[in-house]
């Protein structure tokens, strides 16, 4: 009986050792099956995209292509107070000790060039920006301040539409999506030639064709009729670089015509883009390109109120050819570029966005009783005074660009600009009306003429020693030929922020040397 017992006892342990040593084997095969290697996804490693060039790659994932871009630039910028403009207004043109001898500037451009292929063609998407910190200047601190105190003046990025950030600024030069022979954003004026202000220089205020380098917003078409030849037809806006000043002379000032503003500006807000068409060959010698503009001038009102009334619009135009040859015999990569400009009623196809639209430069005189001379000038669209229409401004010029490329690492480039501003004889009528009666002009009206010539001529050497390191040499020449009778004196009201006192001044023509000095990589 004890012996039952026993085997029994016995047989219930051995069944409690085998399914504990079940348990256990399932648990470790299920264990040794977790640690099986398992077959990975595929990595989506980046692709060069050849078929747009170097420098695409697809975004993972995707079939578009991606290619990032931009430079790093330092400039030195002596006898101005901005980059890269001469010494033609404010303190930089009053040539005293609020006057900079030099300016610097740090810039990075960042570029983002999408492309992707579709059914109906390539979609583009393209954007451009740049952060820039200026060096800035010092002012009058204004009228009632003793002891001469001055005030610092930040310096912005001048005609490009940048915001403030700390004392360095940000401009989005482009931002545009093209597909199926549309462009629609911010892209460089359809009006431009290829080089916009830059034949062949650095400098910014060269005159004599349009410019826009830094993007204007639009809406354009060009069709492709092979062989070269293409035709574009945009709609641009106009606010705010597309139009320089409607002045309405009955405001004038003593203060403004000291600076060279005719009037008080009085643009009106915006009623149409400015509309362009544009024809272009372009073929393995250069190209020739013609731009036609049509430009709405839209003025406020005559006075403080919408009671006062107002002149009505009056549309200006331009024209412009542009011409480039290439492969001249003088050597490999050798370029000419010219364009030369016409405008009625749209002064900004002529005298580019970049450049300022009034001018006061002061020098020497040799006049008896004269302080000192000044140049004085001023660029407008239109003008008009209460009660009357508006009377268009004139302009024409050109502008042309040599470069020779001594050796890969070495080019030098002659370039030069020109051009003229005139006003109408009734628009003189209502200027010389103002200028006499506010600054005494000492020839009297029959000898007062603000029609005035603007030229520049320069010459830019730059060394690349290696691929995409370039240092650049850039010396220009700037004059400002006034048409004030020779020997005309004005009597000009105390000027605080350019520390220029109350005195009789010479008008006569004046001219600046302005020297760049840059370093840029790109990438």
């Amino acid at each position: 009986m004890i012996f039952l017992k026993m085997t029994a006892e016995l047989f219930r342990t051995i069944k409690r050792v085998l399914l504990i040593s079940a348990a256990g084997l399932t648990a470790s095969g299920a264990a040794k099956a977790a640690d099986l290697p398992v077959k990975a996804k595929p990595i989506e490693y980046v692709r060069a995209c050849v078929l747009y060039g170097a420098g695409f790659y697809y975004v993972p994932g995707t079939d578009t292509c991606i290619k990032l871009g931009g430079y790093l630039r330092v400039d030195l910028i002596a006898n101005s107070n901005s980059d890269f403009d001469p010494a033609a207004n404010g303190v930089a043109g009053a040539r005293n000790r609020l006057s900079n001898s030099y300016t610097w500037r740090s810039r990075e451009s960042l570029g983002i060039d999408t492309r992707t292929a579709t059914e109906y063609g390539v979609v583009r998407t393209f954007f451009q920006a740049a952060f820039s910190w200026t060096s800035g200047g010092y002012a009058g601190a204004g009228a009632g301040d003793a002891g001469g105190a001055t005030t610092y003046t930040a310096a912005v990025a001048g005609g490009q539409g940048t915001g403030a950030i700390a004392q360095g600024s940000l401009g989005v030069y482009s931002a545009f999506i093209q597909f199926a022979g549309f462009t629609v954003g911010k892209a460089v004026s359809q009006f431009s030639a290829p080089w916009t202000n830059y034949p062949a220089n650095e400098f910014d205020d060269l005159p004599g064709g349009g410019g826009w380098v830094t993007g204007v917003n639009q809406l354009t078409y060009t069709a492709d009729f092979g062989q070269g030849i293409t035709a574009t037809f945009s709609a641009q806006d106009q606010v705010a670089y597309g139009t320089t000043n409607i002045w309405n002379i009955s405001g004038a000032t003593a203060a403004g015509l000291a600076t060279g503003a005719y009037g008080v500006n009085d643009i009106g807000g915006s009623r149409s883009p400015d509309l362009i068409a544009m024809t272009r060959v372009d073929q393995s010698w250069g190209l020739f390109q013609a731009s036609l503009a049509a430009h709405d001038n839209h003025a406020a009102h005559y006075g403080i109120d919408e009671t006062s009334g107002h002149p009505g619009d009056k549309w200006g135009w331009a024209a412009q050819l542009a011409l480039s040859l290439k492969n001249i015999p003088t050597g490999v990569g050798d370029t000419i570029n010219l364009s030369g400009a016409y405008t009625a009623g749209a002064t900004r196809y002529n005298f580019n966005d970049l450049m300022a639209t009034t001018y006061a430069m002061y020098g020497g005189s040799g006049v008896t009783g004269a302080y000192q001379s000044v140049g004085l000038a001023g660029l407008s669209d239109s003008v008009f005074v209460a009660g009357a229409g508006q009377e268009l401004t004139t302009t024409y010029g050109f502008h042309g660009g040599y470069t020779h490329n001594w050796d890969p690492r070495w080019n030098t480039g002659f370039y030069g600009g020109w051009a003229a501003v005139r006003y109408s004889r009734t628009a003189k009528g209502y200027i010389c009306g103002a200028f006499v009666a506010s600054l005494s002009l000492s020839s009297g009206v029959s000898a007062c003429n603000p029609d005035f010539n603007y030229g520049v001529v320069g010459v830019v050497t730059r060394w690349t020693p290696l691929k995409n390191l370039t240092f650049t040499v850039d010396l220009a020449y700037t004059m400002l030929d006034q048409k004030y009778a020779s020997g005309s004196t004005v009597t000009l009201p105390t000027q605080s922020a350019i520390a220029k006192p109350a005195a009789v001044y010479e008008l006569k023509d004046q001219s600046t040397l302005t020297l760049l000095l840059r370093a840029q990589r790109n990438w």
